[in-house]
């Protein structure tokens, strides 16, 4: 029963968190025009 009350606990903290710093909003800034890198690049041919 405490690993239940504990594991409700933690979700409702991290909802919190979650809904908290979406009422804050994103920070200002924009976005790199450049995509990123997802894989290693390869030898050039």
């Amino acid at each position: 029963m405490r690993a239940v009350i504990a594991a409700a606990i933690g979700l409702a903290a991290a909802l919190a968190l979650v809904f908290t710093i979406s009422a804050i909003g994103a920070p200002p800034g924009e976005t790199s025009p450049r995509p990123l890198l997802t894989t290693v690049p390869g030898p050039k041919k």
